[in-house]
């Protein structure tokens, strides 16, 4: 069995251990240490973490089994690794967040199905591989999600359908109304902190930023500078006070990029200081004018609450129609007389008058129904295959071109720099969609034609012109596949 050493440090933190893979010789055996750094490796006599799942600005996860349960439960142990730049205020503000998170999950976690439970959360003091003073390292350790994030889900399969798209969104609202009404703000939503377990049921995780409210209805703090870029409303990113609807921004922000398949940053027009993300999409009205309510710069112009949105996204029921009797009836109903209304009695000026009840003006009043912005022109989904499909036709295009070109002007600079003129200008037009769709087949058709016509009064064979073509087809569709694929992962990476 092999055993993943938690010292951050450590040079070889995999260890093999024969003996462990028999389960009895495992739920008895003694501590194990780290042949490379002497780190104890079973935590607490109980947890034996299997292999990193990732790292992040404070802290790692491991993928681990609890040796103590029946069916050694697999669990995730995060441990707290602060960065070593931090100085000492810093430093406290973080350990302080990962504690925090460990208080959320105790308190959330088990009264939630779609929040991860805690399970332990302890000190460790470990001797330095070097001698001298001890190392003191934080974990937690909590329920294992068996699935992906979204955030990798939308680089496995690409954008999501607007059913998709709702589904998320709605999910995800019941659980912020529950976490917002036990006076908490996460303040880090984000498609890689939403996971979905293989069996559909999508999780809430990473509370290590979350914001406690001490009071119902009370104003949460000064936020701290701890956010995700692009996915942070204007207040947040200020280090100003957070509320509910400084999630509802966020959970906007990671619907748009699910339904456009763009970062956020791609969607965000600085120069209007706005978010432009319809013209990648077509939705209902109802859900776009819901999500840009909740994107809005100013927090009280966004929905109050999780609960106004689920209110905006569920459709009024229909009344039904009043049942007008016949006719007949109508002419035997006996008229009554007008009833006598008697003249209004003149209020006494000794009496006190009671003022009418108004809101408070520090806040306005923000309407229950969504805005409606101005519609802006739809633009056709952008997906993988019409990339794909696009670096097809550019690439047949390439080939047959060169070939036309060499034919008329022989292969020369004039000949090359024609034909990186005409493909840019084919890559531009695809890219502003003056040719699209059908456009495509019927530009190659005429191309195809216009060249096969060229090579026949020149005696060249046909089927070497279609060859080269369909390999400049083909190479551009790997070229374009393979940039795609490093771009994906650096995009995960960074």
């Amino acid at each position: 069995m092999e055993i993943y050493c938690t010292r951050p440090s450590c040079p070889r933190p995999q260890n093999h251990f024969p003996d462990l893979d028999n389960k009895a010789t495992l739920k008895t055996a003694q501590q194990k240490y780290c042949t490379s750094c002497g780190m104890p490796l079973i935590l607490v006599s109980r947890y034996l973490p299997l292999k990193l799942l990732g790292q992040g600005g404070f802290g790692a996860a491991f993928l681990a089994r609890d040796r103590y349960t029946p069916a050694m439960r697999q669990c995730v142990v995060k441990q707290f690794q602060p960065s070593g730049d931090l100085n000492p205020q810093q430093l406290q503000i973080a350990q302080d967040l990962f504690e925090r998170e460990a208080e959320v999950l105790e308190q959330l976690g088990s009264r939630h199905p779609q929040i991860p439970d805690l399970f332990a959360f302890f000190p460790l003091s470990v001797p330095k591989p070097q001698g001298g003073n001890e190392d003191q390292f934080f974990y937690l350790v909590q329920e294992f999600i068996d699935g992906q994030t979204l955030e990798e889900e939308l680089i496995t399969k690409g954008q999501f359908s607007e059913a998709e798209s709702l589904e998320v969104l709605r999910e995800i609202l019941n659980v912020l109304k529950f976490v917002h009404d036990n006076h908490s703000i996460h303040r880090d939503i984000k498609p890689s902190n939403i996971m979905r377990h293989k069996n559909g049921r999508l999780y809430l995780l990473d509370f290590g930023a979350v914001k406690q409210v001490t009071a119902a209805g009370a104003r949460a703090g000064r936020s701290t500078g701890i956010y995700s870029q692009g996915y942070a409303p204007p207040e947040q990113m200020a280090g100003a006070q957070v509320y509910p609807s400084t999630d509802l921004y966020a959970l906007a922000v990671t619907v748009i990029t699910l339904l456009t398949g763009k970062e956020a940053g791609e969607l965000y027009d600085s120069y209007s200081n706005g978010w432009n993300w319809r013209s990648y999409t077509q939705v209902s009205d109802t859900l776009a004018d819901v999500l840009d309510r909740m994107l809005l710069a100013t927090p009280n112009q966004r929905f109050p609450s999780a609960q106004e949105v689920i209110d905006a996204l569920t459709p009024s029921p229909t009344p039904p129609p009043s049942v007008i009797p016949p006719a007949s009836q109508r002419r035997t109903r006996p008229r009554s007389k007008p009833a006598q209304v008697p003249p209004p009695v003149q209020p006494s000026t000794a009496s006190p008058t009671m003022p009418p009840l108004t809101q408070p003006q520090s806040n306005p009043p923000v309407a229950a129904t969504p805005i409606h912005p101005q519609p802006q022109s739809a633009r056709p989904t952008s997906s993988v295959l019409e990339l794909l499909g696009g670096a097809a036709f550019t690439g047949f295009e390439a080939g047959l071109l060169f070939t036309a070109l060499r034919i008329v002007l022989g292969i020369s600079s004039i000949s090359i720099g024609l034909l990186i003129f005409i493909v840019g200008g084919l890559i531009f037009a695809q890219n502003r969609r003056l040719i699209e769709g059908k456009d495509l087949p019927i530009v190659g058709g005429l191309t195809l034609a216009t060249v096969l016509f060229l090579a026949i009064r020149q005696n060249i064979p046909i089927p070497g012109v279609m060859i080269s073509a369909v390999f400049a087809g083909a190479g551009a569709i790997a070229i374009t596949a393979l940039f795609q694929l490093i771009y994906r992962l650096l995009r995960r990476l960074l």
